[in-house]
């Protein structure tokens, strides 16, 4: 069933395409809007029903924009290079120099370890070292190194599960919290997750409004923070109240992991000097350009220079460097053209007057209450990314939503960003995110399980998302 809808879809996105182009433009549509509107349509539908990998329909506005005379080449591919998208590559580099040297697999371990033997205590180890991870590298990546982890724990106690009345639920809620910390991890830093960096890019190209990664920080970290310990006390004082107290197995099994990985090696070294002077110049940018006296460094030039650094630290006389060209083929390339197809396409939207027009529609209802409306918008964009990708929702939806803030004078990152978060909170369902379908084929939770879970936290997250739109988004920038 689902492949001949995916087989529909891979038909009437081009044929409905081709019947707009053949129409006549309408009055409330100038003929470069009509083009845009085709070739948004034709992606939409593709990327709602994934009739072709979602990166491979990123590529359509290289292809059309020109071909329907909106833009020159030139200006159809400027953004699949803009200084977003290699901002995002020096972090994957980062991230897979991590990875290959298992910095971040010590860095987990420790985290855990710190938390102790106590049952809820171990999944807040779990939580909070699958968020920090979740904040510098992939959601995916970070589930799959942490759900072994967790299988290993858990197998461990299960000789033990009749001692144990309340194992059943621990179990559930260890699995279901390293989902949901590996899904608003990323929240935190803008290349934690890709939304955010979609979000950046077209409020750089709509507004010509720059948000610094250390901006950025100021509403992230404090949402994440929130969302955690929220998660962690609905999970285990609420939904799935275990009754377990101290676990020996498990500090155990943490202390022997680390035996194994031994001392740090050079490389873990290495990395972690690299990726801490990154995040520092990051952070502390702007001290830093003031101290020197001119505007030296930025979010993007800092991350590709840690990526580079990789490629430049010997590890022995031989010459062998932190990583190699070989390691990039795991760079997720895909991503990055998915952003720079998004990024197209909002710029497409802007020039033919998308914007304005929705901006001067929205403005007619002016007295719907700010409240209302930022808690309409993140709740609608918080339940379609249970059903759709969170890169292709933020990248459709972001645009509007800038000229709903232009067309009503409000704060546009006020409503913006709560939207941008909120395709990070899929909580429902396996097929909602990758980490979500990574941690329900352990076999050790059921979709009832995870839906009834996932009701309850998207409402929180929507009460969340509400509160950090109007008190911190306007710092942000």
């Amino acid at each position: 069933m689902k492949g001949n809808i995916k087989l529909i879809a891979l038909f009437c996105g081009p044929l409905i395409f081709a019947i707009i182009q053949m129409a006549d433009p309408q009055f409330w549509f100038p003929e470069t809007g009509w083009d845009v509107f085709s070739i948004a349509l034709w992606m939409i539908i593709w990327w709602v029903f994934e009739a072709i990998p979602i990166f491979a329909t990123a590529l359509l506005p290289m292809i059309l924009l020109p071909t329907t005379g909106v833009f020159k080449l030139s200006d159809a591919t400027a953004p699949y290079a803009s200084p977003i998208i290699f901002l995002f590559m020096g972090g994957f580099m980062l991230a897979l120099a991590m990875e290959k040297h298992q910095l971040h697999r010590r860095i987990a371990l420790n985290l855990i370890k710190l938390t102790g033997t106590n049952a809820n205590g171990i999944i807040l180890g779990f939580m909070l070292a699958t968020a920090v991870l979740s904040m510098w590298i992939s959601n995916t990546a970070t589930a799959v190194m942490m759900l072994p982890i967790a299988l290993s724990v858990v197998k461990l106690l299960e000789a033990h599960e009749n001692s144990f009345s309340g194992f059943n639920r621990f179990k559930t809620a260890l699995f279901l919290s390293i989902a949901y910390a590996a899904n608003v991890g990323g929240m935190a830093t803008i290349i934690g997750t890709p939304p955010n960096v979609v979000l950046v890019g077209v409020v750089k190209n709509i507004l010509g409004k720059d948000i610094s990664f250390a901006s950025w920080l100021i509403i992230g970290v404090p949402t994440v923070i929130v969302m955690l310990i929220l998660i962690y006390q609905i999970l285990t004082k609420v939904l799935f109240r275990h009754g377990i107290t101290k676990i020996e197995k498990a500090e155990l099994f943490i202390s022997q992991e680390l035996k194994q990985l031994g001392r740090w090696s050079t490389e873990e070294k290495a990395v972690a000097i690299i990726f801490g002077i990154t995040a520092f110049c990051w952070v502390a940018k702007s001290q830093i350009n003031s101290l020197l006296g001119m505007e030296l460094f930025n979010d993007t030039v800092t991350a590709m220079t840690g990526g580079l650094a990789t490629f430049l630290v010997p590890l022995n006389k031989s010459g062998k460097m932190l990583m190699n060209w070989e390691d990039m083929k795991n760079l997720p390339w895909g991503i990055l053209i998915l952003f720079g197809g998004g990024m197209a396409l909002a710029k497409a939207m802007e020039t033919a007057g998308f914007v304005d027009m929705i901006g001067q529609t929205i403005s007619q209802y002016q007295n719907i209450p700010l409240w209302l409306l930022l808690l309409i918008l993140t709740a609608l964009a918080l339940f379609l990314t249970e059903v759709m990708s969170n890169v292709a929702l933020t990248t459709i939806a972001i645009p509007m939503v800038l000229s709903i803030a232009n067309g009503l004078d409000i704060e546009p990152l006020l409503l913006a960003i709560p939207v941008a978060m909120a395709s990070s909170c899929a909580f429902m369902m396996p097929i909602s995110t990758p980490p979500n379908a990574i941690v329900f084929s352990s076999g050790y939770i059921n979709i009832k399980q995870m839906v009834r879970a996932g009701i309850l936290l998207n409402i929180v997250a929507i009460i969340v998302l509400v509160l950090a739109g109007f008190f911190l988004a306007p710092l942000v920038g």
